[in-house]
């Protein structure tokens, strides 16, 4: 009997998608969190880049790859709001690099697994962003926990419905 090591075991875990998912889904998931919160005015409590960001992180299990897919995302989502730019792309790329560093260290299949490690880096992400705009950059912000505990569950329940949707577009090597 052959034991697999940790770099094959890696290997044959890492999902693979065709490329227009790669291009597609984090193109939807911009315009998506740039209108929706325009309609919903208050109520948009949820960040679909960051999902997008963790699924692909965790899926991929490769940090570099995490870590440059949120800071691309982070950077675009600023780039269609208000915030200065930058803001959202730091905390994305930490959120990314950890998805990943994550995925690689245990089994990501489970649901439970990723609804609480969504649901922790929402919450992560968050921190990071009010660090960054209340500590680095001195500026006031409106904000309060009990806001981000609601946007945290609410991409929490994002990812239930979008990963397994999303999983059904891997290929097998």
């Amino acid at each position: 009997m052959s034991a697999l090591t940790a770099n094959t075991r890696r290997a044959v875990e890492v999902r693979r998608y065709p490329v227009l998912v790669y291009a597609l889904v984090p193109l939807v998931a911009l315009v998506l969190q740039a209108w929706l919160p325009r309609v919903l005015g208050n109520y948009a409590w949820f960040d679909l880049p960051l999902v997008v960001t963790v699924y692909f992180a965790l899926g991929r299990r490769n940090p570099i790859e995490g870590t440059l897919m949120g800071g691309a995302l982070g950077i675009f989502e600023d780039a269609l709001t208000q915030h200065a730019i930058g803001i959202n792309g730091i905390a994305k790329t930490v959120v990314g690099f950890l998805a990943a560093s994550v995925g690689v260290r245990i089994d990501v299949e489970n649901h439970t697994i990723r609804l609480m490690l969504t649901f922790l880096l929402s919450l992560l992400s968050s921190a990071v962003y009010v660090f960054i705009f209340r500590i680095l950059l001195g500026l006031a912000l409106e904000w309060s926990w009990i806001g981000e505990l609601s946007k945290a569950l609410g991409n929490a329940v994002i990812a239930l419905l979008v990963f397994p949707l999303l999983d059904r577009f891997k290929t097998t090597d």
